[in-house]
């Protein structure tokens, strides 16, 4: 179950952030929706979630709290090295955060979906 009304403004803004990646098809409006974006590349296809965050800067941990449903539905997505599952957030200022959700966490990535160096957030 989802937690309200589709981000619309971030859905619009991730749209373009999704394409530097690959083809983009969006998901239906059902409710029980478990993923916003797909992104179709070589390698790896992407199921991307968009999320309004109030606490952009949170540690992941906080992340992973506030987000705990959006990341269980996305852990259903099979994956493998090919698939991966991601959360994307955004402030109401426009600033982004993108994870790499994993079994056992989140991972937090670059727009490109490349890992970020241990202890880096980009804004």
């Amino acid at each position: 179950m989802t937690r309200g009304p589709r981000p619309h403004r971030a859905l619009t803004e991730a749209i373009p952030i999704a394409q530097l990646r690959g083809v983009v098809q969006l998901a239906g409006l059902s409710p029980e929706r478990i993923y916003d974006i797909s992104i179709i590349s070589r390698l790896p296809i992407a199921f991307i979630r968009v999320m309004f965050a109030a606490r952009i800067f949170g540690a992941v941990s906080e992340i992973t709290d506030d987000f705990k449903d959006e990341i269980e539905q996305l852990r259903i997505i099979a994956r493998d090295a090919a698939v991966s599952a991601e959360l994307w957030l955004r402030s109401k200022h426009g600033t982004w955060r993108f994870f790499l959700v994993t079994a056992s966490g989140l991972i937090e990535i670059a727009r490109d979906g490349k890992p970020l160096a241990a202890g880096v957030t980009v804004a």
